[in-house]
């Protein structure tokens, strides 16, 4: 009888953690900022691209070691010049309705069609200059220069052959088609459906694993196998559930226990109670880092309400000194404590680029150049941080107002991102003086939250955020061109002693290493320098890397695609739904294993 009990009470408590088991084909999720679009011809919103990724498939994939795979096309080669690469598509994939009707099959001219309508300024795609700048005469005609598309280095040779021909050759090219840009889009439907394309998931055409059933604006989404799709086989998880939930990151955690949800991160307010826990330990388990690089980047283009100081902010923000005064000041790890408490260290980093991104000849990247010195070095130096403050207020004297009103704007729908809003204003004012600067926190929904500050020019100084689209250190250069609408660099008015403004200096680098496209090592060096500019001139406060901190989960977080560019990582294909969620142990002796299996998996190419 005492055995019995004991096998009831185990019972209970599994079911009071919610792992008494858990529906193997759906994966349900809740999230608190909603999609503005499902056009992924446009978007460059990681959480609309995600949704693309599992809809839509593109010419290629990567398995779980990072390799290569056919997935459209299914081989490809490219001419002796490295100009022109010529893909053979899988025969019979079709697109099919939001009710699963098929409409067409995919074919080579569906290439052509999206990439005509990214390169159609009207159409306002977010991702164009990504495609245009490596793509013969396609900036000529994006600008209006050339009106003839046919021009344009993109042509179907035959229903299932497509060819690209490039500006210059392009080394990385074939990792670039992992992106939104690339995919492809039936002309027949864009014609018909207009300005109403990805308005809705009924607006929508499909090829991928999954078909958008359901979308209930801020309420619920919902993905179904495409039980037609090419690759059904290796399609495990059979519904995506997504609920709206304004307090998704607060109630999240609740909801994994109760075996409502299927993931969810850890807040820091919860961790230490997880963690003390000997049931819901076992549930925990570290996020894996990710390469989506975080930095705090200063505004030099501010827009934000007058009562806040605008022109006074612009003068401050174009000395060097008031800078670099904030950037020796901000306190990383204090900062990082509020997402992962117990290993800060291991999500900060010194650089743009994360470490293990890309390497030439065992080189890491980071390691390269300038960038080597300022990769070793911890940004935050309270002495030289006072330093100059006192160089800045001496040289803005007369013409900057102190207290500096300093708009920092932050998403409510992240906890973490509350709390650590809130330590930054504290460290950064106690370090400097709130005769110096004055801290404005300024809190925004999550849904709209890019669109509606950084976008538009809304803030001071913002937490940012930047994953790289394609392998190359040059992608890790897209949020600082001109028009990119991060910081608005271009907008410097500071100037060297030749007269140039620094962001002109920083342009000629970043043109010097694109131009470099056969030694590899060089290219990446002159990249290097660049980064190194931008930081020491402290247009940006690198701070840390994506993912990490510590998640509850039913996924195997190995069985994913591994890239650390374009959407590959974000697909449920190839994933399933553990017998039980992974916890510390587990995780640390399957990414040894996994590592191993990766090692050999590259030598063997």
């Amino acid at each position: 009888m005492r055995k019995l009990r004991l096998i009831i009470l185990i019972v209970f408590l599994l079911s009071a953690c919610g792992i008494e088991g858990h529906d193997p084909t759906s994966f349900h999720m809740v999230y608190s900022g909603e999609v503005s679009t499902l056009n992924y011809l446009t978007t460059a919103s990681g959480h609309e691209i995600t949704l693309a990724a599992n809809m839509v498939d593109s010419l290629i994939e990567y398995d779980k070691y990072g390799r290569v795979q056919p997935a459209l096309a299914t081989d490809w080669e490219v001419s002796d010049d490295g100009l022109t690469w010529t893909f053979h598509l899988r025969e019979g994939v079709w697109w099919y309705t939001w009710d699963g009707e098929p409409y067409a099959e995919v074919v080579a001219q569906d290439f052509v069609d999206a990439m005509r309508y990214i390169l159609t300024p009207e159409n306002n795609s977010k991702t164009a200059n990504i495609a245009y700048r490596v793509i013969r005469h396609a900036e000529d005609y994006y600008s209006g220069e050339l009106e003839d598309f046919s021009q344009v280095g993109v042509r179907a040779v035959d229903r299932y052959t497509l060819e690209y021909t490039l500006s210059q050759p392009v080394p990385y090219f074939l990792s670039m088609l992992n992106y939104v840009c690339f995919y492809p889009a039936n002309g027949d439907f864009l014609m018909e459906t207009g300005e109403r394309f990805g308005t809705d998931n009924k607006h929508l055409l499909y090829n991928g694993a999954y078909i958008m059933t359901v979308f209930d604006h801020q309420s619920r989404k919902v993905l179904e196998k495409n039980e037609n799709y090419w690759d059904r086989d290796n399609v495990f998880i059979e519904r995506i559930h997504a609920q709206y939930n304004a307090e998704a990151a607060a109630l999240a955690p609740e909801l994994f226990l109760r075996g409502e949800i299927s993931f969810t991160h850890i807040p820091s307010m919860y961790l230490d109670e997880w963690m003390r826990d000997p049931e819901k330990r076992n549930l925990v388990r570290p996020g894996r880092p990710g390469f989506y690089s975080v930095f705090y980047a200063f505004n030099f283009d501010p827009q934000y309400d007058e009562r806040f100081g605008p022109e006074n902010w612009r003068k401050a923000v174009n000395n060097v000194h008031f800078r670099k005064s904030i950037f020796h000041a901000l306190d990383r790890t204090a900062a990082m404590m509020t997402s992962d408490p117990y290993h800060p260290e291991n999500k900060i980093h010194n650089t743009i680029t994360p470490e293990d991104f890309i390497a030439a000849h065992g080189v890491d990247y980071t390691s390269m150049g300038n960038l080597a010195q300022i990769a070793e070095t911890d940004s935050f130096a309270p002495d030289l941080a006072r330093l100059h403050r006192e160089k800045a207020m001496e040289q803005l004297a007369g013409v900057v107002d102190f207290p500096v009103q300093v708009v920092m704007p932050y998403s409510t729908g992240s906890y973490d991102w509350i709390q650590r809003a809130q330590v930054v204003e504290q460290q950064l004012e106690r370090l400097l003086g709130r005769d110096y600067i004055n801290i404005v926190l300024d809190p925004h929904p999550p849904t709209g939250f890019l669109s509606n500050t950084r976008s538009a020019g809304k803030y001071s100084l913002q937490e940012l955020n930047w994953g790289p689209d394609y392998a190359d250190p040059e992608t890790y250069t897209d949020p600082f061109i001109r028009g990119a609408s991060f910081n608005f660099p271009e907008k410097i008015t500071e100037t060297t002693p030749w007269g140039e403004t620094l962001y002109t200096v920083y342009e000629r680098m970043v043109m010097a290493a694109k131009t470099e496209t056969k030694n590899m090592y060089r290219r990446y060096e002159l990249f290097a320098n660049a980064e190194a500019y931008l930081i020491d001139n402290a247009f940006v406060i690198p701070y840390g890397r994506g993912g990490g901190g510590y998640i509850a989960s039913w996924l195997d977080p190995f069985e994913t695609a591994h890239s650390p560019f374009g959407v590959a990582s974000d697909r449920f294909k190839g994933r399933r739904i553990l017998p039980k969620p992974m916890g510390m142990d587990e995780y640390q002796e399957q990414l040894a294993k996994w590592e191993e299996e990766r090692k050999r998996a590259l030598q063997a190419e």
